[in-house]
């Protein structure tokens, strides 16, 4: 519960601009997978969510190999409580290898960008969904500036690692000033980074 509450803020918010008895809209969620642990994180965090948060788009690194099979199993098994449920997948450039210098980086993540801003534009999601991986810098970045030109407002809601006790990961270094919601799932992580929200480890 404590998990969802964060999430819920949107559709209540949606809800109570519209008339009472009007069944709440669905929420198009833009979810950015990451390889390895990351993905299997934010699986668990979408197990939770019910589904009003439909279409699903998943956005993964072109070199990410695991996280499509992980992806496609847990919607097959979310389809047999949710036959309505959508999900699409699509693949960028990824923005950062582990280890890669930092001035690389600002090179690859300016052309992941190349990728990112004209499919979230496309996509238009209401919520976005990330955890860490390198890829969703560039995403919540191109969010940012379709709100910034007035094209789509989308809520970004981001969580950190369960594996990151006392510092930030760098994707969280930089997106702990843009996102809508950060959350941590430990204490210490509260106590640096105020703005944050800490609801204990929730995956």
């Amino acid at each position: 519960l404590l998990l969802l509450l964060p999430l819920l803020l949107v559709p209540l918010a949606l809800l109570a601009r519209r008339r009472r008895g009007r069944r709440t809209p669905p929420l198009s969620l833009l979810v950015v997978a990451g390889s390895g642990g990351h993905t299997t994180e934010i699986l668990r965090l979408l197990s939770c969510l019910s589904e009003s948060y439909s279409p699903r788009h998943y956005v993964l690194a072109d070199s990410d190999k695991m996280s499509e099979a992980k992806i496609r199993s847990f919607e097959q098994k979310r389809a047999e409580t949710f036959p309505k449920s959508q999900f699409t997948l699509h693949r960028i450039p990824r923005s950062r290898e582990v280890r890669q210098s930092w001035i690389s980086s600002v090179v690859t993540t300016l052309y992941s960008m190349l990728y990112s801003l004209p499919l979230t534009n496309k996509l238009k999601p209401d919520l976005i969904l990330c955890n860490g991986p390198g890829t969703c810098v560039p995403v919540c970045i191109s969010a940012l500036l379709l709100g910034l030109l007035g094209i789509k407002r989308s809520i970004i809601v981001y969580v950190e690692s369960i594996c990151r006790v006392e510092t930030l990961s760098l994707s969280g270094k930089i997106l702990y000033y843009f996102s809508d919601y950060f959350i941590v799932q430990w204490p210490d992580l509260k106590e640096k980074y105020p703005k944050s929200v800490y609801l204990g480890r929730i995956v």
